[in-house]
């Protein structure tokens, strides 16, 4: 859908925050949130999920992405085979990186307790892979792209 960096960089940010709010609001609910929650905590944690996703998402995991899903032999003249290969590279990127920021949240709220790395780790990241990638493929993927294509798309289209 994006063609040109900036459009990339919109693209991104619109997924990132999407993703970001859900999750976030999926972990607070899955570990319990350890009593009542403010909503500058809340909002603060969003803007730090916010921005290591967008970092992570621009500098690690979506040129790589990029680079397996072109690799991969598959019929890329269907677009839903490349919007689907590129969902699943993203979601298994940006789960395992965002992984070790869930980890650490629930290390500042008191989460592990006595709880080894490893099995803590993928614990988080098998919770949080069944919940990121439906949301992504069923509905924050359409979402944002029908979003894009409306909003932004337009606006260049507009413009030129």
């Amino acid at each position: 859908m994006p063609t040109t960096r900036k459009e990339n960089l919109q693209f991104g940010m619109m997924m990132c925050l999407g993703m970001v709010i859900v999750m976030t609001f999926y972990n607070l609910l899955l570990n319990g949130a350890g009593g009542p929650i403010h909503i500058k905590e809340i909002a603060l944690e969003l803007l730090i999920g916010f921005m290591i996703a967008l970092l992570i998402e621009i500098c690690i995991v979506g040129p790589c992405a990029k680079k397996i899903v072109f690799a991969i032999p598959f019929n890329k003249s269907k677009k839903i085979n490349i919007i689907v290969a590129m969902a699943t590279a993203m979601v298994i990127g940006m789960v395992f990186f965002m992984s070790f920021y869930g980890m650490a949240m629930m290390y500042l709220h008191g989460g592990l307790q006595g709880e080894s790395f490893v099995s803590s780790y993928f614990s988080i990241f098998i919770k949080n892979f069944i919940m990121a990638y439906p949301l992504q493929l069923i509905i924050m993927g359409p979402l944002v792209r029908f979003l894009f294509a409306k909003f932004v798309m337009k606006k260049t289209v507009n413009v030129a």
